[in-house]
């Protein structure tokens, strides 16, 4: 049986870069302040799985695949 942390997990940062998008891009795109995503960014473990979720719709990437720190 496999879980999420047997994937090679990339941080939320590197996520929004493989994704093409800046900041000010990627807060637009969640709906959220930048200052909001810098926060997300420097603590992802404190997302919650709606958050999660919406991430993986604008970024275009499993959130299996992302570091959220549990």
């Amino acid at each position: 049986m496999t879980n999420k942390t047997d994937f090679p997990q990339i941080s939320l940062k590197a996520a929004r870069a493989n994704a093409g998008m800046s900041i000010a891009e990627a807060s637009k795109a969640l709906g959220i302040s930048h200052t909001t995503l810098v926060k997300w960014e420097r603590r992802p473990g404190d997302l919650t799985p709606n958050q999660q979720k919406k991430i993986e719709e604008v970024y275009q990437f499993p959130t299996d695949y992302i570091f959220f720190g549990d």
